[in-house]
């Protein structure tokens, strides 16, 4: 599947039958390749061992890959650090804890070694993405049409039993009452995403376990980001799931995001503003 999903918190941005806008002709290669090296990836990583090799490997050229080890008992860092990434370590447990360590990892390496970094990557250390689908997130990015770049596993092409029917309902909640409360058309809330630095840092992120990337995609609505979905495939992953193959991993992560969800509608200061009927935040 190729394109992109634009969407627009009103209405769409691209008004016609299809959901697919394809990739102008000044979304040019040298740009893209340009944007690449000016992109660090981050990578959560919890005892994946037999994975992180493989993801490293099929990432194309970046500036930077930042390997989050969070309290690995196996020898991940090792075979991370051997494929070329450079690991630090979160003694805290949690997918945002590792993320945020990443990100201060980043700043870190941008103030001390004056690293031009403009775009952050997240992806997992599963090997459930595909890395080598990267591209697909930073052609928006590289062009200037958007701010953060969804990558939409309900858009693209699923192995069977990638997504096990939890995490498919748990994924159509979410976005369904995202809609409700932001007009915000997102499908997924996928892992493998990218977004300008700058525009990551107005988002402030907190959250430090499950609610990590449902955090990003509020934020982005209420902060009026340009956001965008393009489809991504996506396959079972190596190892068992920490999460979404546990009942108690799922009812924490579906607990988790649904306070997440309703925290950032109804806390004061964090309600959506409104005009002329419509939330005035705006992805496209």
């Amino acid at each position: 599947m190729s394109g992109i999903v634009s969407h627009d918190s009103c209405v769409r941005l691209h008004q016609n039958t299809s959901h697919h806008v394809q990739m102008n002709s000044g979304e040019s290669r040298e740009g893209l390749q340009n944007s690449l090296s000016k992109t660090i990836a981050i990578i959560p990583m919890l005892n994946e061992c037999d994975s992180i090799g493989l993801v490293l490997d099929a990432l194309p050229p970046l500036q930077k890959v930042i390997v989050v080890d969070n309290g690995s008992t196996d020898i991940s860092p090792d075979v991370a650090q051997g494929h070329g990434a450079l690991v630090i370590h979160e003694p805290q447990r949690g997918y945002g804890a590792a993320c945020l360590a990443g990100l201060a990892e980043a700043e870190r390496l941008q103030e001390e070694l004056s690293t031009d970094t403009e775009f952050i990557l997240f992806l997992d250390a599963d090997y459930s993405d595909h890395p080598e689908q990267a591209d697909r997130l930073m052609k928006p990015l590289a062009s200037g049409r958007a701010e953060m770049v969804i990558g939409s596993r309900a858009r693209g092409e699923r192995e069977a039993g990638a997504m096990p029917l939890q995490a498919m309902f748990g994924n159509w909640l979410a976005c369904f009452l995202m809609r409700r409360f932001w007009n915000a058309e997102f499908t997924d809330l996928g892992p493998f995403r990218a977004i300008r630095m700058d525009a990551l840092r107005r988002l402030n992120m907190q959250d430090q376990n499950f609610g990590w990337t449902i955090e990003m995609q509020i934020k982005a609505m209420q902060h009026g980001l340009r956001c965008a979905e393009v489809p991504v495939d996506y396959r079972r992953r190596i190892g068992a799931s920490k999460i979404s193959g546990t009942v108690i991993g799922t009812c924490k992560a579906g607990y988790k995001i649904l306070y997440t969800i309703f925290k950032y509608r109804f806390s004061n200061g964090m309600i959506p503003k409104f005009r002329n009927g419509k939330s005035d935040q705006i992805i496209g």
